[in-house]
């Protein structure tokens, strides 16, 4: 380590269970954080500052005005411009520290990804939104024998938990006891304390596992709630299901061996129907400029994707063809609509 990082680290060095050794694992570590919303901004930041050497940042969105109140790493020109969050967390991360090694993926999260993230990194840190991601990341880190930090926030509060093989139940082994339709920052709200405090206690037990102090890693799920004062740890060990296809003694990783991801899909309280390219039929940021210029609405074009309005809607199509239909969080009503602008 070079004196300007010494200096840099200084603080940090000094916690007794870090020290200089710590430090150096942590410049050693690549961890990737899988959503850059309001939970992987923070999450990313707090890393990117503690010293970790390489990230790998992974969203398929862009950044919007109702982004602003809890999305720490962007501005309102990354709004105005519908920038992709990787994009604009890239620029401001590495303002922040310019030898952290970045990896951005703009694009939606499917397994050969995860495969090959979980396969490259020490550490999977979990900022999504839904169980459907949260489960291949489950299995890919199972798979991996690599560990992943859970954290959800909604309103006034947050859960955290570490998910280290071989330790606890996993993931898939809580899915039969977890609701089947939960708040979310788009139905409850969400303010901010709640979403810094979240990814603080994730960044933690983070710290935690990349310097080698894994036996301070929480041992119990951890919930808290600001507006009410309250907090609650959780043991989970006697949920662990015997015969459970991720973590038993025959694993098969189910949310690994999809081969096909259903095309259309609603996303988590967005009131927008995502619509996956099809291999076989490539649809280009010129077709959509053309589609948009017959249906006769307003077009507004920039490198990563063309934005136009149509049928009552907003669609928005990515260089890399996926598209999101907003104004609808009906499946069949995306499908319809997608058929009948684009065939």
């Amino acid at each position: 380590m070079n004196t300007l990082q010494g200096d840099r680290y200084s603080r940090q060095i000094r916690f007794g269970p870090i020290g200089t050794a710590g430090q150096a694992e942590l410049e050693q570590a690549s961890v990737a954080v899988i959503g850059c919303g309001a939970l992987g901004s923070a999450i990313a930041e707090t890393l990117t500052r503690a010293g970790v050497g390489e990230l790998h940042l992974v969203d398929r969105d862009y950044v919007e005005w109702s982004n602003l109140q809890r999305q720490q790493l962007f501005t309102e020109q990354d709004a105005e411009q519908m920038t992709p969050k990787v994009e604009a967390a890239r620029e401001r991360l590495l303002q922040i520290r310019s030898d952290v090694r970045l990896h951005t993926y703009f694009d939606d999260l499917d397994p050969t990804l995860m495969r090959r993230l979980a396969a490259t990194c020490s550490l999977i840190m979990d900022a999504t939104d839904n169980f459907e991601t949260r489960l291949l990341i489950n299995d890919a880190a199972l798979q991996a024998g690599i560990p992943w930090i859970y954290g959800a926030c909604v309103g006034s509060s947050g859960t955290v938990f570490p998910f280290v093989p071989e330790r606890s139940a996993c993931f898939r082994c809580l899915v039969p006891v977890l609701p089947a339709a939960n708040d979310t920052c788009d139905t409850a709200g969400i303010i901010a304390p709640a979403v810094q405090t979240t990814a603080a206690i994730q960044c933690a037990e983070a710290m935690k596992w990349l310097t080698g102090n894994h036996e301070a890693l929480r041992t119990k799920v951890h919930h808290f709630d600001l507006w009410t004062g309250t907090q609650m740890d959780t043991g989970i060990s006697r949920i662990r299901q015997a015969d459970c296809p991720s973590c038993g003694p025959a694993p098969t990783y189910p949310s690994l061996q999809r081969s096909a991801r259903p095309a259309y899909a609603s996303l988590c309280g967005r009131d927008t129907v995502q619509v996956l390219p099809d291999p076989n039929r490539p649809v280009t940021l010129d077709d959509a400029e053309r589609i948009g210029r017959r249906a006769g609405g307003k077009i507004r074009r920039t490198p990563h994707f063309v934005e136009f309005h149509a049928l009552d809607a907003r669609f928005v199509l990515f260089i890399n063809g996926r598209l999101l239909i907003h104004g609808t969080g009906s499946v069949a009503e995306g499908r319809t609509l997608h058929r009948k602008l684009f065939g």
